[in-house]
């Protein structure tokens, strides 16, 4: 069930479902665009410089594993605590607390690597957290990765069981 404050603040914000779970709203797309050849050979196209949204998550879900190609950086908002877990190409797995409580191991910003698998949860049973993230050059769902969960244990079967609680299929 949602949240009251949490609904209030999708309303307010005019957030919407993010196909990874949670609720999101993009809120800057750089009006200049870096062209295909002036970019690596992973990207697929041109980007915008930069984009930046919205990304509120609630106790009761979570932003399943997937990837993209570019650096994310997670900005911590207000509500409880994110945990953002990362598992890098070679089967490196780190965790890092997004929120406002330095003494608690928190921090206000984290940067995912692009090409890192991560998910996030709210570290908490209760309540909802809202956060902002960014990413240069621009998102574009052609950098988006989300594989099944069958697909990432096998690639990773040392963090099957954090697989299983962080996919939905």
């Amino acid at each position: 069930m949602l949240e009251a404050s949490a609904k209030i603040l999708i309303d307010k914000l005019g957030l919407q479902p993010h196909p990874e779970g949670g609720f999101f709203r993009e809120t800057y797309r750089s009006d200049e665009m870096i062209k295909a050849q002036e970019l690596l050979p992973k990207f697929t196209g041109s980007r915008n410089y930069s984009t930046a949204i919205y990304f509120l998550l609630t106790a009761d879900t979570f932003s399943a594993f997937h990837r993209i190609v570019q650096d994310e950086i997670w900005h911590f908002y207000q509500g409880e605590p994110l945990i953002i877990h990362e598992i890098g190409p070679d089967g490196d797995y780190s965790r890092a607390r997004l929120g406002s409580s330095s003494e608690n191991g928190e921090v206000f910003q984290h940067v995912v690597k692009g090409g890192n698998y991560f998910a996030v949860e709210v570290a908490s049973s209760l309540g909802f957290s809202l956060a902002g993230c960014t990413v240069a050059p621009g998102f574009d769902f052609a950098d988006f990765e989300m594989p099944d969960r069958k697909t990432l244990a096998a690639r990773f079967p040392q963090h099957s069981e954090l697989i299983k609680q962080l996919t939905r299929n």
